[in-house]
């Protein structure tokens, strides 16, 4: 679940504003003493560089970190039935490089049909903890004699380290730590920090998950986040946008612990402390004093969110028995590594930037009837916020430019791409996220008619097009970068 990435964010965010509120290092540290810690062969010691890459799983569990059932009235609260399972639904690849530039969180959706260590072979990567732990258990228990009880660690492990050489060989990155949380742990960290802020471009209503929410900014409790996390069902893309919104919550979670007074509160650390203790798995050997020293360097929106690259988001496994997402391991090792690079360097703003953060007004100051509004339709079908749109009624301009607050204004940039690169002017005057188009009569760009654009009669650009578009080894387009930026929650479906 999202807790995950929150839930270390959290005891490493805590120990940094605790700090400067008076409260001693001793209270971070005992953060650690009641958590579970595992160890595992499959991990790794660090790159040479420094940075450290921490895999984040969200357990389908029925039990807290412990082993421990949860009782009948949290199952309720959680909506999460009484049926057992050992499923991943929440797999996040998250690197904090030594330099401090940023940290950057990489979901894999949980149906990612991926190969497996052993005699599993392709499967669902959400399936291959349970899987092999339930192989080990037979092995142990059936086969060798061994207790249940004595076995069931072990078979955990196996699970574990089967899931952490699957990431690694999926991403082609080294797992140096790993953590894990369960469906309680989620819902009380996110009560912990007071809830958590999101934001939905439409109304839902979805009774298998609990989801029933209004369209618009709210703020949830731990159950209501949890059901917002976990629905499926009525989801345009499917597991994709539940992983978009698994990355919205996440960086609302980690905004509030990276840059508010929230942890400030001794009663809040209690409770947080009590989250954590129950519900969190660590490895051994992760030093949260490190963790902490080097998120100390971090500003909220230096934290990118991405998925890995999707071929097909409604595939079907090699013997057509399961549905599945469909990714190519070489995309994705692609992905990661060019991903993880400009990060390093904190290009985070870059890397987060769709054209619908951009408002588009487009003005018309050439004799040419019906100018700006083609080019604003051509704008907003490029996925640009349409803006006011209409003649030039001031200054006056000899030739076609693009007016914004600052001449590197990504909106602006973007947008002068798409209209053949017309000149950026600064301009003041200009709110920051709005872009003024003004359009002389040397116009000759996309929506002016004069042939810039793909003639509809070009059957070969057309066919090529469409070829790009439907090929089986192309990527689907992505979802957007998400950030834990300050500019609140980004609204997602």
């Amino acid at each position: 679940m999202p807790g995950r990435l929150s839930r270390i964010v959290a005891v490493v965010a805590a120990a940094v504003i605790v700090v400067g509120t008076g409260v001693a290092w001793g209270k971070i540290r005992s953060f650690e003493n009641g958590i579970n810690h595992v160890s595992s062969a499959a991990l790794g010691g660090g790159g040479e560089d420094g940075a450290i890459d921490i895999l984040l799983v969200g357990m389908d569990s029925r039990t807290d970190a412990h082993g421990n059932p949860l009782s009948a009235e949290e199952l309720a609260t959680l909506r999460a039935g009484d049926d057992v399972s050992t499923n991943t639904d929440t797999i996040i690849l998250v690197r904090i490089p030594n330099n401090g530039q940023s940290a950057t969180a990489i979901s894999i959706p949980r149906d990612s049909y991926v190969e497996a260590p052993g005699d599993l072979g392709k499967t669902k990567i959400n399936g291959v903890f349970g899987q092999v732990k339930l192989e080990k258990m037979k092995q142990l228990v059936e086969q060798q004699g061994e207790d249940p009880a004595v076995a069931e660690p072990k078979a955990t492990e196996a699970g574990r380290e089967a899931l952490i050489e699957t990431v690694a060989k999926l991403t082609g990155v080294t797992v140096d730590h790993y953590a894990e949380i369960g469906l309680l742990g989620f819902a009380l960290i996110t009560d912990a920090l007071g809830g958590v802020n999101v934001c939905l471009k439409d109304a839902v209503y979805e009774p298998l998950s609990g989801a029933d929410f209004p369209a618009g900014p709210q703020k949830l409790d731990g159950p209501q986040a949890l059901s917002f996390v976990r629905q499926r069902h009525d989801l345009p893309r499917g597991d994709l946008d539940r992983v978009t919104r698994q990355q919205a919550v996440m960086a609302a979670l980690a905004h509030q612990v990276i840059s508010s007074k929230t942890l400030s509160s001794p009663a809040t650390l209690n409770r947080l402390q009590d989250a954590v203790q129950r519900s969190v798995v660590l490895s051994e050997g992760w030093d949260i004093m490190d963790f902490v020293t080097q998120m100390q360097k971090l500003a909220g929106g230096k934290v990118a969110f991405a998925t890995i690259p999707v071929l097909q988001e409604d595939g079907w496994s090699d013997d057509g028995m399961q549905s599945v997402v469909r990714v190519d391991p070489t995309q994705v090792q692609d992905f990661v590594t060019g991903l993880l690079h400009d990060q390093a360097e904190g290009k985070t703003e870059v890397l987060a930037y769709s054209p619908s953060k951009t408002t588009a007004d487009v003005v018309n100051d050439s004799d040419i009837n019906g100018l700006a509004a083609s080019v604003s339709e051509v704008l907003t079908g490029k996925g640009f916020a349409a803006g006011n749109v209409g003649n030039n009624e001031s200054d006056r301009v000899a030739s076609s430019q693009i007016r914004a607050a600052k001449v590197d204004d990504l909106g602006a940039q973007a947008v002068s791409k798409e209209l053949g690169n017309l000149p950026v002017v600064e301009d003041p005057s200009m709110a920051a996220g709005t872009v003024k188009v003004v359009l002389a009569s040397d116009y000759t760009g996309p929506g002016s008619g004069l042939g810039n654009e793909v003639a509809s009669g070009d059957a070969t650009a057309s066919t090529v097009d469409q070829a790009a578009a439907t090929a089986t080894d192309a990527p689907l387009p992505a979802p957007p970068i998400i950030t834990a930026g300050s500019d609140g929650p980004e609204c997602v479906s």
